[in-house]
């Protein structure tokens, strides 16, 4: 174990145990429940999880989801704590189901710009609901814009001491940082304990912590019908998709700054044995946060061992130190997650999008998402809007004519390349996106309108390497095209045809289609010209 992990860890524990406060207040429980809930998830996905940076504990958005889901089964006290774990639990299955479908692969349909589109806008998100509580305000609002607008509005409330306390906790964050080998989130915390007593700070309007009843309840099975546990099921599916969504936002984006490699099947099958492993202490719905994974990267943490001393330590501070947490100033809570927080408002990754001219706005449109819908539906509108701009360059029709480079055998296109020679008589185009359904027709026509365009192209050679294969109607476009040539007493080569689309061409019955094609573009070349000066002579 590195003392880089050691130090981590417990940095890390003094902020599991304020955040699981706030997250248990969100969904109505205890905090005990988002605390065992971070012990258990922790120690279970270190078993088989594989990002170093991941800190699996309670959330704030699976804690929104779980309030709403055990509202429609109401029942109070225990029962409604037991009630959580039964959703819990059925969330860990789900995740193992999931990982044992492999459906991990459809994290493909992430890309970087939304995850980074994600992370500012998750982080900003966070920022946000960590100001009423440094200025010592209550600010309750779904709607980002209504929210920002009361916290302006409360500001004859907002209380100075708060202020300077979550303010100075803040500045020293900062400073601290430039000395990485000392543990400034764990040095701030105390010095807030510190001074929270000897300044008696709860008496000057800072809010603090509190006691906290850390009992450990064995999980019991609530008598309801079968069409409560239908109904509390169909709650279950968004809950994990928020947990998902949420966790390898967190665990990509991380993964990606330190080159860290990691499998999502896997990480669905950690974060189910994580889930029931909290449904077994009564705990909340565990994920890996954004703030908690942010703060332990910036801790410098080198391996998952971090997580294990956190829940460690966050035993310990059960057991031994719970008097003094209750202690611990909110604001310099709230310090400490803005801290771990501020790289991520780093704005460069998309304005280089933009330098680009690529994906810019489908990171934007993250990043606007997570802030005016939510986690999970910031995220699935990101998505969308990758999906729509890769459906949208599929379908743009474009094509380039080639010409050859020289003596070279290389064809490159003649409008980027003056200095390209096209063949006298050979039109040569190459479709710039495999065909499919929703674009063939229109790339070939485009083919056919630039070759009636000359008059005197006599063969056309086309080069189908970016189709590894076809669809039906892309074949029926192609056979069609082919007849239209002839009829037009052009004749059509194909050239780089690739295996699977000529066994397609085959299978159909388009035998002579099939044999008029070359594995190269020099080589059609050549055997057009070969065939039109045979039927001159």
């Amino acid at each position: 174990m590195r003392t880089n992990d050691l130090v981590a860890g417990l940095c890390v524990a003094g902020l599991m145990l304020p955040e699981a406060v706030a997250y248990a207040g969100i969904a109505g429980l205890a905090p005990q429940h988002a605390i065992f809930a971070g012990i258990a998830g922790c120690i279970a996905y270190a078993m088989i999880g594989r990002s170093r940076f991941a800190i699996v504990s309670a959330t704030s958005s699976s804690a929104a989801i779980l309030a709403a889901t055990l509202a429609v089964v109401p029942l109070p006290g225990e029962g409604r704590a037991a009630l959580g774990a039964v959703v819990v639990g059925m969330a860990g299955l789900l995740f193992l189901a999931a990982s044992a479908a492999r459906l991990g692969g459809l994290t493909g349909f992430i890309s970087r710009p939304v995850l980074r589109g994600f992370a500012l806008g998750i982080a900003v998100t966070i920022v946000l609901h960590q100001l009423p509580i440094i200025t010592g305000v209550s600010i309750k609002s779904s709607d980002i814009v209504a929210y920002c607008a009361a916290l302006v509005r409360s500001a004859p409330a907002w209380k100075g001491v708060s202020i300077a306390t979550g303010g100075t906790a803040l500045v020293a964050l900062l400073l601290l940082r430039r000395f990485p080998a000392i543990p400034g989130a764990f040095i701030v915390l105390v010095a807030g304990i510190a001074a929270s007593a000897w300044f008696g700070l709860e008496g000057h309007g800072v809010a603090v912590v509190g006691r906290i009843d850390t009992a450990l309840a064995m999980p019991t099975l609530p008598n309801l019908e079968w069409g409560d546990y239908s109904r509390l099921a169909q709650f279950t599916v968004p809950l994990v998709l928020i947990l998902f969504a949420e966790s390898w936002g967190t665990i990509r984006t991380l993964a990606l700054r330190h080159d860290d490699a990691i499998d999502a099947n896997r990480e669905l099958a950690a974060l189910g044995l994580s889930n029931i492993a909290s449904a077994l202490v009564q705990g909340m719905p565990v994920g890996a946060g954004f703030s908690a994974g942010s703060a332990n990267e910036a801790a410098g943490s080198t391996s998952r061992m971090t997580g294990v001393i956190a829940a460690i330590g966050l035993v310990m501070i059960v057991l031994f130190a719970m008097p003094l947490v209750a202690l611990l100033p909110e604001p310099v809570l709230s310090a400490v997650v803005i801290a771990a927080l501020i790289h991520s408002l780093n704005p460069a990754p998309i304005v280089r999008l933009w330098r680009l001219d690529r994906d810019q706005f489908v990171a934007l449109g993250a990043a606007l998402g997570v802030l005016a819908l939510g986690v999970l539906d910031g995220m699935l509108l990101a998505i969308a809007l990758s999906l729509a701009a890769l459906i949208r360059r599929l379908a743009t029709p474009q094509i380039a004519r080639l010409g050859r480079l020289g003596d070279s055998h290389d064809y490159v296109d003649v409008a980027r390349h003056a200095e390209a020679i096209t063949p006298t008589h050979i039109g040569i185009w190459r479709p710039t996106a495999p065909l499919f359904f929703a674009n063939a027709e229109r790339m070939l026509g485009l083919v056919a309108s630039s070759t009636r365009g000359d008059s005197s192209i006599r063969a056309v050679v086309l080069s189908l390497e970016e189709s590894y294969d076809l669809d039906s109607t892309a074949l029926d476009a192609l056979v069609e095209f082919d007849h239209s040539m002839t009829h037009a007493g052009i004749r059509l080569q194909l050239a780089r045809l690739h295996d699977a689309a000529r066994d397609l061409i085959a299978a159909a019955g388009e035998t002579d289609l099939g044999q008029r094609s070359s594995y190269s573009v020099d080589d059609a070349v050549l055997t057009v010209s070969a065939a039109m000066s045979e039927s001159e002579g």
